[in-house]
């Protein structure tokens, strides 16, 4: 489209040129020229606008989904505790909230006993066992101190939640293992944006871009708790054009 325009734009001023040349009375020509002078700039404004708006698109986008994904990072926090409590994954945002403020997850210490054992013929010795107690007990929230976890299904600067969905796959014949997936739509994030453009995002498939319809952390298809976004989010490139 803007090649077009450019293209277009330069077909169209030489034609102007050529058409005031020839048929345009010297007397008018400064008239002319002035109309000509505010095409050039109407023309020069629509060929800035058409190279600026994708650009502002990729900044705005980022800072979007930079919000979207620090989300989606605590409830993927908040479903591994409740897995190492609970064996699975909560299937809505109120248990894992009640979780998070209620429960409490247990220390585990593993120390070493010596224990007599008879190894046969009337002959014992001492071997030393591996074992397992619980030392303490640490309340969830306080893994939690400073997050905002009360409103963390809560997708950044509209009015939508998070969908959280809960299943199992076979890892290996006869063991299932439990998987969640935490999600939202694109255009939910990017509600207010060129039409166009967004719907190019839709659909976007380079390894450096969230691929996909969504932005998401887990997997109902694979056991995982990765995200679909690119690693700059996670090392603080998109958060600094967030904050700018």
């Amino acid at each position: 489209m803007l090649a077009l325009l450019i293209i277009g734009s330069l077909i169209g001023t030489f034609l102007l040129a050529f058409i005031i040349v020839k048929f345009v009375p010297l007397k008018l020509r400064g008239l002319v020229s002035i109309l000509l002078l505010a095409l050039a700039g109407y023309l020069t404004f629509l060929i800035y606008s058409g190279v600026m708006e994708p650009i502002k698109f990729d900044i705005e986008k980022k800072k979007r989904y930079a919000k979207v994904i620090d989300k989606l990072k605590l409830i993927r926090e908040a479903q591994i505790k409740y897995k190492d409590v609970k064996n699975t994954y909560a299937s809505n945002k109120d248990s894992l909230i009640y979780f998070i403020e209620k429960d409490s997850l247990a220390i585990i210490e593993v120390y070493n006993q010596d224990t007599i054992v008879d190894v046969g013929g009337g002959i014992t010795e001492k071997k030393s066992i591996r074992k397992e107690r619980i030392s303490k007990y640490e309340p969830i929230i306080d893994y939690f101190e400073g997050k905002d976890f009360t409103n963390m299904f809560q997708v950044p600067d509209t009015d939508k939640e998070f969908k959280l969905e809960t299943s199992s796959i076979e890892k290996v014949t006869g063991l299932f293992v439990p998987v969640f997936e935490a999600s939202i739509d694109k255009e939910s994030i990017l509600k207010g944006l060129a039409r166009h453009l967004v719907k190019q995002e839709l659909e976007v498939i380079e390894a450096d871009q969230i691929k996909g319809s969504k932005v998401s952390v887990g997997s109902l298809n694979e056991v995982s708790t990765g995200g679909n976004w690119p690693p700059y989010y996670d090392t603080g490139d998109a958060k600094a054009e967030k904050e700018e």
